[in-house]
């Protein structure tokens, strides 16, 4: 029996290194839809012919989606099935797709999962660090203030965080988290999961940075950041205070950007402004 239905797209997880972990089910899916849309046809080309899928595939990207959505869907209406990559993992964390997958669920068409690898949730489940809550942060701002900015803002944020950085700037943002986070601050740091040099860095982001500044091989392919959240409670809030004070005092008096900022964040207001 066939896993593929007429007119429905299907949402597919691919590998995010090794191989195997391409599951039969997503197999089957690939190998029997129309067209495939893949983030990049090229690399998607190499994973199907490794598996002797000849599937032709259609690019979808960041720069295309909104153009090409709504032709996929009047091909998933005129009974076409069609399958969903991204370049790798799961689509539409960190990844383009939710524009296709919303235009296809406004149309009527059936919108089905094909679960597998995801990166957050592999560095989530091997960081030795609370994951019954969690923050997806997906990549930071590429510009430094932007990224201190976004960072500071997550200071008093109790969830684990997940964050994802490339090669070229994964020491200017590991340096800015020991900075805004603390030093001792518990992270694990997981570089190229499921691949050939697969390596898990850890204790503390110190220790992380520490690693990744000594060795050059620290610094090449994929990581995914695990940060353990602050669960000094008190401590949090006055993090937060602080940073919406220093906001609000832009805008407005002292003593009234105290006040509202201590009624957002929790924070005592004299914690935030001596005056009266």
């Amino acid at each position: 029996m066939s896993d593929v239905v007429a007119g429905t797209l299907y949402v597919v997880a691919t590998p995010i290194g090794h191989l195997g972990d391409l599951t039969p089910r997503a197999r089957s899916v690939l190998s029997g839809v129309t067209v495939i849309g893949a983030e990049y046809t090229r690399n998607t080309g190499g994973l199907l012919a490794h598996f002797g899928i000849g599937t032709p595939t259609i690019a979808v990207h960041d720069h295309n989606e909104g153009d090409v959505a709504a032709k996929l869907v009047a091909r998933l209406q005129a009974g076409d099935s069609l399958a969903l990559v991204s370049d790798a993992g799961t689509p539409l964390v960190s990844d383009p797709g939710y524009r296709l997958v919303r235009a296809a669920r406004e149309a009527g068409c059936p919108v089905v999962p094909i679960p597998g690898a995801c990166a957050a949730i592999a560095a989530l489940s091997v960081a030795g660090i609370p994951s019954d809550r969690f923050c997806f942060e997906g990549f930071l701002p590429a510009k430094a203030g932007a990224r201190r900015e976004r960072l500071a803002s997550l200071v008093g944020e109790t969830r684990t965080l997940v964050f994802y950085e490339s090669a070229h700037r994964i020491e200017e943002m590991l340096a800015d988290a020991v900075a805004i986070f603390g030093p001792e601050r518990e992270a694990s740091l997981g570089r190229e999961l499921t691949k050939r040099f697969e390596t898990l860095l850890g204790p503390t982001l110190a220790a992380i940075a520490e690693a990744v500044a000594a060795d050059p091989n620290q610094r090449r392919g994929e990581f995914v950041l695990v940060v353990r959240g602050n669960e000094d409670q008190e401590a949090a809030q006055l993090a937060e205070g602080k940073r919406l004070y220093a906001k609000l005092a832009e805008h407005m008096k002292p003593s009234a950007a105290a006040k509202l900022a201590a009624e957002l964040s929790g924070a005592p207001r004299k914690s935030l402004y001596g005056g009266e």
